[in-house]
């Protein structure tokens, strides 16, 4: 299998994360169990395979390997891919995909579909993935993924499964729908991002950005910039509900050892040991 992406990952719970995430550099991420991409800041060979992605915000680390995506799974004779993305970065990202088309000479086969916050894209039968709005510098959305279960109804329990067989081809509505957050993606945001849309803290894995650590950096000035430092985790420690949170997005201003020195000094417990620092 060619390489050209350092990836990382990581499996909680039936679900195989995968990425590389650096902030100014590039930031992509899968969950194969899933078949969703998210962001393609960079483009790594091997997933090139997974036909849907939904990107956060337009910013370069974030986007720019969209052409190779596209151009790629055109010359493997894939079909085209399903791209995701905010409403407002639509027509640019098309003008984009067809510049590249100049260049290359080759077609950009994909469907772009814009998003809002609260919109809803159902991913097969089993699942659901919810745009949020989050806090950034340009308009940006968070994903939260939702598993659908399904409940027979407390009137139907007691009734034989023939009975209940014949209810349901009858058309009867047997069933009720729970859903369960099982991955969540903030992309870039500001502390908002997450205390605007508290089903982040519910979701069984959060993937959000850590950028800043360092406890010489202005706060103010991150948030402005719509990014979050440690402390924000630490003023929130109670408010995550996650089995597993990894922090990534970190800032090319700190080495590997700093931003874990720097962490592990404000939350020597890793929230309890579910924080993972992405580097």
């Amino acid at each position: 299998m060619t390489e050209n992406v350092p990836l990382l990952t990581h499996v909680h719970d039936g679900l195989t994360i995968e990425g590389y995430s650096r902030a100014a550099v590039q930031t992509c991420w899968r969950v194969n169990e899933l078949k969703l991409l998210f962001d393609a800041g960079i483009q790594p060979w091997d997933f090139m395979g997974t036909p849907t992605m939904f990107i956060s915000h337009a910013h370069l680390d974030h986007i720019a390997a969209l052409p190779a995506y596209v151009s790629r799974r055109r010359m493997m004779k894939m079909d085209p891919p399903v791209i995701y993305l905010p409403d407002s970065a639509v027509d640019a990202t098309w003008k984009m995909l067809q510049l590249f088309r100049s260049l290359d000479r080759g077609a950009m086969p994909c469907e772009l579909i814009g998003l809002l916050g609260g919109d809803e894209t159902e991913i097969g039968r089993e699942y659901v993935v919810k745009s949020v709005e989050v806090k950034h510098t340009i308009d940006a959305l968070g994903f939260i993924v939702y598993q659908r279960r399904h409940k027979l109804k407390p009137e139907y329990l007691d009734l034989p499964g023939e009975e209940i067989r014949n209810l349901r081809l009858a058309g009867t509505e047997i069933t009720t729908e729970r859903r369960v957050p099982v991955f969540a993606y903030t992309g870039d945001t500001s502390p908002k991002g997450l205390d605007n849309n508290p089903e982040f803290y519910d979701a069984k894995i959060l993937v959000s950005e850590l950028t800043f650590a360092a406890p010489e950096h202005r706060r103010e000035k991150i948030h402005k910039h719509g990014h979050m430092h440690v402390d924000d985790y630490r003023e929130r420690k109670d408010e995550f509900k996650n089995e597993l949170i990894i922090g990534s997005h970190a800032s090319t201003r700190y080495t590997d050892a700093q931003i874990k020195r720097f962490v592990k000094k404000v939350l020597p417990d890793m929230l309890g040991g579910r924080l993972k620092l992405w580097i």
